[in-house]
């Protein structure tokens, strides 16, 4: 294969990621990427130092996107409980659509919760995200809003949805967060 090069950063970093997402962090090696970039290895070590700082450029890639879908998502969806719903479905499509992937997809939580860079965007993305369906979920006469808990609700039919696939997960996630704000959310039922 002729060497590439004129690829950009993002480029090679969304390269990175595609191996990642296909095989695992400990697959992206400076020999893989470079298999995969067309680039020599001297040349990913000279653009990132280390195998590890490879990595987390391509995992804060992953966080910048991820951002972005996520804002894009709380502008379009309505401040109600179905607009909280249908974000939370919306973040979901990229989890996979069968056990499989989405626990090929906790092998990068791993990594996020290793790193404290990446531990910390990830703490970052929790408080917007929370913030953004507060926004949706507005409950009368508490000072306690309900989107950390929406939150928490949802990673854990992610999780459970993991252990009996049975469907689309964007269906099971929006089954699970109307049965339960059916239950905490006081008349908030979309």
């Amino acid at each position: 294969m002729p060497r590439n090069r004129t690829l950009s950063d993002e480029q090679l970093l969304d390269m990175v990621l595609a191996l990642v997402h296909a095989e695992g962090p400990d697959a992206a090696t400076f020999g893989a990427v470079a298999k995969a970039s067309g680039l020599s290895g001297s040349t990913l070590v000279q653009r990132f130092g280390t195998k590890a700082a490879m990595l987390r450029a391509s995992l804060l890639r992953a966080w910048d996107r991820l951002d972005a879908e996520t804002a894009r998502l709380a502008q379009s969806v309505p401040r109600t409980p179905a607009g909280a719903i249908a974000l939370l479905a919306g973040l979901s499509k990229d989890y996979g659509d069968d056990a499989v992937s989405y626990a090929d997809g906790l092998l990068l939580l791993r990594e996020d919760l290793r790193d404290p860079a990446l531990r910390a965007r990830g703490s970052a993305w929790g408080t917007t995200l929370a913030d953004a369906l507060d926004r949706c979920l507005p409950v009368e006469g508490t000072a306690k809003p309900l989107g950390r808990l929406m939150l928490s609700q949802w990673q854990g039919c992610l999780l459970w949805w993991g252990f009996q696939p049975e469907g689309a997960i964007e269906d099971y996630v929006r089954r699970e967060l109307r049965h339960f704000l059916d239950i905490a959310g006081r008349g908030l039922t979309p």
